[in-house]
Order: C-alpha cells, then structure tokens, then sequence
C-alpha cells in the first residue's frame, strides 16, 4: 500500500499525465476556435487589466490620445466598435471590457485587443484608412482575436506544460500572471488564428450594413503602400487576404454596402 505521500505524489503524476495528453491531443484539434485554453475567463479578465495598466504606465511607448480633448473622435471610433460588440454575435460580450483607447503614433499602421477585451486603435492607422467599413473590418478582426481567446490559446500552445507542472507541483509563482501579461504585449498570433480573425470580422458586420469586407480595403491599400507594417512579414499574404475576406462576404451572403467616406473624412481632420 502506498504511503500518503507516495499516494499524493502518485496522484499528482496522474492528474499531470493525463493533462499532458489531453493538452496534445486537442491543441493538434483542427476545428476553428477549438484550441484547448488552460485559461480560465477570470484569469482571460485579470490578465486583461494587467496588460492596460502596462500599456496605460508607458505613456513613452503608447502615448494615449487625451480624451478630454479628442471628444469627437472617441465618440466616433466608440461608435463604430460598439456597433460590432452589441451585433450579438461574440461569445464574450458580457464577459469583457471592450474598452476603447486612442495611441497617438501617427507612423504605426496598427489597432490591437488584449485579452479581456481593451482595444487600442494607433492614429497612423485611423489617418491611414479611408472610411468607417475600412476601420470597423480591422476593429471586427482585433475584436476577433479577443472573443475567440486567441492570446490565451496562443500562450497555453507555448507555456502549457509549464503551466500544468507549476500548479500541479504546488509551487507556482504569484508574479506569474503578471510575467505572462508582459509576454502578451510582443505576442504573435499563428497564421490559423489571423485568419480565423478576418473571417470572424466579416461575420460580425454581415448584418450591420457596412460593407462586411471591410478588412479587405485594409490589405488593399498595404498592397499599393510603402509602409508596410513589421506585422505583415509574419502573417498571412495580404493578397490573399484580400481573396479569403470578399469570399468569405460572398458565402455569407452579406448585403450591406456602406462606408461612409465622408464622414470617416471628416472625423480624421480632428487629428
């Protein structure tokens, strides 16, 4: 019979095995938005808020867009996000922030949404787009990465065993979330999950009446663009992409064909 220390030893070992397989087993899982997560929505929430206070400390390297002054704008780009998340169609709408911030950089061609749902939007990308479906097809895709737990997916495939045998032994770290929530901000996201991203953005503004290949007019414009962001050389050809978003639009059948050029045009003057 085993002692009570060989038994727990025992147990742990078990328990870990079997977490080991389960966790090859389904992160080789091929379904879309199916990758096994450690995660838990809390610790998705936690992380979160450890991420913006990272990025809202550093004003140096994310300068944020004072809201006091840039009233317009933020109500506008707020609009044009919130008409993505009350669409009913994210999994995580009560569950998240979605949180709105403006980072004045006006050469950095970017948006992106930590876990937990705080999307940061660069100016450079704002002046660089020409109308409202463009920046709602690339909110739609940040917005993606975060209903879909994309991060935390993309960290479990990385950290996962180090993770299990932390927890199992007992001595897991107490800073180790806040270590994670620093790797979050240089983390990059798998071909699979871009590309599960765009697709999701189409879904999203399928039935909103913007054209719902909106991310589309994005790629177009890097395609005949001189900058091209750092991003790119490690994500899916945007050409590609391009093909992928309008037929995606075209399976679903969307209908909507709005941009509104002119008030998009008008609302980035105030920059």
């Amino acid at each position: 019979m085993l002692s009570s220390r060989n038994l727990l030893k025992h147990t742990a070992l078990s328990i870990l095995s079997v977490a080991v397989v389960v966790f090859l087993l389904v992160s080789c899982s091929p379904k879309p938005g199916k990758g096994f997560n450690l995660f838990s929505i809390e610790d998705e929430k936690t992380l979160g808020e450890q991420v913006r206070t990272e990025i809202e400390s550093n004003p140096k390297e994310y300068p944020i867009l004072s809201e006091q002054n840039n009233a317009e704008v933020y109500r506008h780009i707020r609009g044009l996000s919130n008409s993505i998340v009350n669409s009913g169609k994210l999994s995580h709408r009560n569950e998240f922030a979605w949180e709105v911030k403006i980072i004045k950089d006006d050469e950095t061609l970017n948006a992106f949404c930590t876990p937990g749902g705080y999307i940061y939007v660069y100016t450079g990308l704002i002046k660089f787009l020409d109308s409202e479906d463009e920046l709602m097809g690339v909110l739609g895709h940040e917005i993606a990465h975060a209903d879909l737990r994309h991060s935390t997916r993309q960290l479990t495939k990385i950290m996962g065993l180090q993770v299990l045998l932390s927890v199992v032994s007992g001595n897991s770290d107490p800073s180790m979330m806040e270590q994670i929530a620093l790797a979050l901000t240089s983390l990059k996201f798998s071909r699979t999950h871009e590309t599960e991203a765009d697709e999701h953005s189409v879904h999203y503004l399928c039935n909103s009446g913007y054209n719902a290949a909106g991310a589309a007019g994005f790629f177009e414009k890097l395609q005949g663009s001189s900058t091209q962001p750092e991003f790119i050389s490690t994500h899916p050809d945007p050409g590609n992409r391009v093909e992928n978003i309008n037929l995606k639009e075209q399976e679903m059948g969307c209908r909507g064909r709005n941009t509104n050029v002119a008030r998009y045009t008008k609302m980035k003057k105030l920059l």
